[in-house]
């Protein structure tokens, strides 16, 4: 589990404020987040009509349920699966770091939506960058020989007293 970084925790509250256009309950990071409303709110700050249904209290299962719509919302929002927490790493405090990194995986990708035009955090993604070649560039290599074929430019291991000897204790 990667170590925690209150910047990063910082800096995904910030523009989690500046995408609701509203300040966040004051808090520890991970408890501002716990109940998942917060969440909810942002995913439909986004992608409007994400999660239909936002428990604003009740017991912790009904909380619960409020993270799991929110982590259904990025899905389907294009976050990859692998980057999304597990409901338990925000709610029991087990993996805080993969929250921090599914919200940035989740700015990241309101990049590629260009219906979204609020606040970004984090790099900018990359724009495909098709490249072309000839076949004339395309052959240019085959006729160097790689590492693998054997060759190494008269590297060898004689003068290497050791080799097939045993060793004397």
């Amino acid at each position: 589990m990667a170590p925690r970084n209150k910047e990063q925790e910082q800096e995904v509250l910030n523009w989690i404020s500046d995408v609701l256009g509203e300040p966040l309950p004051n808090g520890d990071y991970e408890d501002v987040l716990k109940n998942g409303i917060v969440l909810c709110n942002l995913i439909n700050k986004i992608a409007p009509g994400s999660v239909k249904k936002i428990q604003s209290k009740g017991t912790n299962f009904q909380l619960m349920e409020n993270i799991q719509r929110f982590q259904a919302a990025v899905k389907k929002y294009g976050v990859p699966e692998e980057e999304i927490f597990q409901t338990a790493d925000l709610f029991e405090k087990r993996n805080i770091p993969q929250v921090t990194l599914c919200l940035y995986a989740l700015a990241r990708m309101t990049q590629k939506h260009p219906e979204y035009n609020g606040p970004a955090m984090g790099p900018k993604m990359a724009d495909k960058n098709e490249r072309t070649f000839t076949e004339e560039q395309l052959r240019a290599h085959e006729g160097e020989l790689n590492l693998q074929m054997g060759y190494n430019k008269g590297a060898s291991q004689s003068g290497q007293g050791s080799f097939g000897n045993t060793r004397h204790m």
